[in-house]
């Protein structure tokens, strides 16, 4: 937070990574003017206080041998409440700065990359113009073309409790990321740069002004809003944009001058008001609620994206006449409104397209305000409007006005429709089981339990979300711990219920979803046994035998262990394809992966590569989480590139070469894999089943703690307590290790499994001919750079059980030991420049926050006076937020 990057951080980490000269400067400049913004707020102590934590806990980094880490704690140890507090939100906003500098530097080297780079010349897996060359050198141009209409990418919005920041500080983040963007075009010297510089001030002043913590937790509707903001700035644009640069590459010289080749292939969905297991906040209400407000906002965005388009179609009906059938279809638009279409013709003279684009901005705006009269029915109906002026525009000669802005608006729709997003429902199947048996002991008008009641009303919910958006806004329902086929009948049976005539019940495909580590063995049992239900038999008839599985990441982690889960999931992924493939079923599986690494995150692109050959066919579907959601698509940059990786490693994945390499790789070690698993999860069981383990647990993480941070709308636990970790979700699992710097959700097993083979040539070999044991040791590693040894020991110091404090750190050790040997490295992630750079940036700035957290935790857990209790709290979550921020990720 000086002016300057001090001699500390060269010596540290930038002579094995050098930082950018731009990305130096931007650190400097904001670090610098952090200083001041401290100085004028708290005077120059606290920013001496500062700077002497930094300062001790860099050298503590540098020179593990020294007592720096021992002064750095007296240090914290001798602060007042007050100046504990100030010190944890000066090193939050820190990071916060750093991100965003970082975040806007990648953005600039995409940019400088793109203008020295053509589409296809980068690497497959990074871009679709490669991807698409590289899938046709093996199949054909054709067959790559094909595979390319057919292809579909489905990221599902998910709000947890895991973004720890405010939209407001966000809010703040975008503001001034956006300041240090304007610099890139500014002449050093200039009155501009000057003002520039005065207002990034004026900005950072107010977010350190800003809480860092929320007031109050946010409900559904605070969560939906979040959501909806990311989709003005990004979705709606953005989307488009990347069908369009595919498309420009794929036409050639004839790019905008010929009818697309392709098609919409991004769909969004969202559990934000459907997601009710575990979540009393989600109630059919709040469903509605959630589906009106999604419609509202993408029929706002059409609205103003067709006045726009009709503002620029300004081309005379001379020199380019209209068809007979845009001709009648101005007939029909007078018909709905002599009004209306007499202020088009007086808006736009002479010009027929114009004037008929105008009317249908005008239905749009009918139909969210719910004009009965000049609505659309549904978006088939918009873009059947759409098609035929972009029809009558070719007829006439005009094909580049046709397939310009008109075509993107019609993209929009097709991406879109009239509600935005699908909402899905999510509930778990006890919930299911119990409100059939009590309708089964009072009668479906009988004195029901206010939960089943519900119930009921969810499916009430479905029904007219369907009726109002259309079938497609909420056709999915997901059962959360699908262990029998009887857990999806019961979602068809309480339908039924709801609605006994057939010709009045909505549209619903009950999603299984597999969780456990048993629940994955017997996937395929439950999924034969399903197929056997008359309604499910039905709806395959209805929809071309298209089935979607969730497969869920974060519970079978933490039932088994993030190896023996990885492996697991990788086994029935193979095992649903294959089922698939026999009973000629289009297959959708649906990956519930988290952002933080204990829960399936890490590069989603080169996850995709590494599945089973058949499991991805074209088709992937993922949840984004929490804060991985505006780490991805806060900004239009990041989330094209986001939106490309995955799409072209959908696209690879089912390149004949992948999928004999994957299946070969696999026959291969499948011995290694047996024995990775069944040690590791050996040695995971020795932890988490040792006598006393979840109150361990509770003790030596803020477990508690993070359960009062008003996070997100639902709730930590299940309704329990620590004796049991059973009903813990695997959110807070995750996201408690990492702030207690050991991340043991992401790597606890893995070394005691690898000594156990011993072999170091055959596990570099599976390192380097095995793609999912590449990227399970690539993510460990990544993992274990966010741990640190010194730190994570004071933590598991809390519980007073050596034992299993020392069972942790000696199986770290092992991992960290047996990773660098196999990736044949001195320092984790030092073959990684970029991600290494970050990590070791960050860890010093990070282990002061721990230190103040620890401060916090080793005083609650002792026991304190009452009124003390409170401001401890408050450093605590303080200091839960900063590492969160430093650590780039949480749940």
């Amino acid at each position: 937070m000086a002016a300057d990057i001090s001699p500390q951080d060269v010596r540290r980490g930038l002579a094995r990574h050098e930082v950018p000269d731009p990305l130096r400067n931007d650190v400097r400049l904001l670090g610098g003017l952090l200083g001041t913004v401290l100085r004028e707020a708290g005077g120059d102590d606290l920013l001496a206080d500062v700077e002497r934590l930094r300062e001790l806990t860099i050298r503590a980094h540098d020179e593990s041998e020294t007592d720096a880490l021992e002064l750095a704690e007296d240090l914290v140890e001798s602060f007042s409440e007050h100046r504990a507090e100030q010190v944890a939100r000066a090193f939050t906003c820190y990071f916060h700065l750093a991100n965003l500098a970082e975040e806007y530097h990648r953005i600039r080297m995409l940019r400088e990359r793109e203008s020295v780079l053509a589409p296809h010349e980068l690497a497959p897996d990074d871009s679709l113009p490669s991807a698409v060359v590289e899938l046709a050198k093996e199949i054909g141009q054709d067959a790559a073309l094909e595979r390319l209409r057919n292809l579909e990418f489905r990221p599902v919005v998910t709000a947890h409790p895991t973004e720890a920041r405010r939209r407001s500080v966000a809010n703040s983040i975008r503001r001034i990321s956006d300041l240090v963007a304007e610099r890139d075009g500014m002449t050093a010297g200039g009155i501009s740069l000057a003002e520039n510089e005065r207002r990034l001030l004026a900005e950072i002043d107010v977010l350190w002004r800003t809480s860092p913590l929320r007031a109050s937790k946010p409900t559904v509707l605070d969560e939906i809003h979040s959501v909806m903001a990311v989709f003005d700035s990004t979705f709606f644009d953005v989307f488009p944009s990347v069908y369009r640069r595919l498309d420009d590459w794929l036409q050639g010289e004839h790019a905008g001058a010929r009818e697309p080749i392709v098609r919409p292939f991004v769909r969004l969905g969202s559990w934000i008001g459907g997601d009710r297991d575990g979540n009393p906040n989600v109630t059919s209400e709040v469903t509605r609620a959630a589906a009106v407000i999604a419609s509202e906002h993408i029929l706002t965005a059409l609205e103003s994206a067709a006045r726009r388009t009709a503002h620029v179609l300004t081309l005379d009906g001379v020199g380019t006449p209209p068809s007979a059938e845009l001709l009648a279809l101005w007939q029909r638009q007078r018909e709905f409104s002599e009004v209306v279409t007499a202020r088009a013709t007086e808006g736009a003279p002479g010009q027929p397209h114009r004037r008929a684009l105008i009317v249908i901005a005008e239905r749009i705006a009918a139909t969210r305000l719910r004009d009965a009269d000049l609505a659309y029915t549904g978006a088939d109906q918009l873009e059947a409007d759409l098609a035929v002026v972009q029809r009558s525009l070719v007829e006439a000669g005009a094909a580049r006005a046709a397939y310009g802005d008109l075509q993107r608006l019609i993209w929009q729709v097709q991406t879109f429709g009239f509600h935005l997003a699908e909402l899905e429902i999510r509930q778990h199947s006890q919930v299911h089981e119990a409100a059939l048996a009590d309708i089964a002991e009072h009668g479906i008008d009988g004195p029901l339990q206010p939960r089943t009641q519900e119930v009921l009303d969810t499916f009430r919910a479905i029904s007219a979300v369907q009726r109002r958006h259309g079938v497609e806004a909420a056709r999915r329902y997901i059962v959360s711990f699908t262990q029998r086929p009887e857990h999806l009948a019961a979602v068809y049976e309480l339908a039924s219920l709801v609605f006994p005539d057939p010709s009045q019940a909505p549209v619903i495909d009950a999603v299984p979803l597999f969780e456990t580590f048993a629940d994955l063995q017997a996937s395929v049992d439950i999924l034969d046994a399903m197929l056997e239900l008359p309604i499910v038999q039905q709806r395959l008839a209805a929809n071309g035998r298209r089935v979607e599985v969730m497969l869920g990441y974060s519970d079978s982690s933490k039932d088994v262990g993030p190896v023996s889960a990885t492996l697991a999931l990788d086994v029935a992924q193979s095992r649903i394809a294959d089922w698939a493939h026999r009973h000629h079923i289009t297959l959708t599986l649906f990956h519930g992966r988290g952002g933080a690494l204990g829960r399936g995150g890490g590069p989603a692109n080169r996850a995709l590569l590494a599945q089973p050959p058949g499991s991805v066919d074209g088709r992937f579907k993922l949840t984004e989480q929490g804060e991985v959601i505006f780490a991805r698509y806060g900004d239009p940059v990041i989330a094209s590139r986001h939106i490309e990786q995955v799409a072209a490693a959908t696209l690879l994945a089912g390149a004949p070469s992948v999928e004999q390499r994957n299946a070969a790789s696999t026959a291969r070690f499948a011995p290694l894999a047996e024995l990775l698993d069944r040690t590791s999860r050996d040695r995971f069981y020795s932890l988490v089943r040792a006598e006393g383990f979840p109150q361990w647990f509770a003790e030596v993480t803020p477990l508690e703690e993070i359960g009062l941070l008003p996070l997100g709308s639902r709730p930590a636990r299940r309704g329990l307590s620590v004796e049991s970790l059973d009903d813990l979700r695997a959110i807070p699992w995750v996201f408690s290790w990492s702030q207690a710097r050991t991340n043991l959700a992401g790597w606890f097993g893995l070394g005691t499994a690898l000594d156990a083979v011993g072999d170091l040539d055959e596990l570099r070999a599976a390192y380097a001919g095995w793609p999912l044991f590449t990227t399970v040791i690539d993510n460990v590693e990544m993992s274990l750079a966010k741990t640190d040894r010194r730190i994570a020991s004071r933590y598991l110091a809390l519980g007073e059980r050596q034992d299993l404090a020392d069972l942790v750190l000696e199986e770290m050790a092992l991992t960290r030991r047996w990773v660098l040997a196999i990736t044949g490295s001195d320092e984790v992630l030092s073959r990684r420049r970029v991600l290494g750079r970050a990590v070791q940036l960050r860890s010093p700035y990070v282990d002061a926050l721990s230190l103040l957290q620890l401060r916090a935790l080793k005083r609650l857990r002792s026991g304190v006076e009452p009124d003390e209790v409170e401001g401890l709290r408050q450093l605590l979550l303080l200091s839960v937020n900063g590492v969160a921020a430093g650590l780039q990720n949480t749940g």
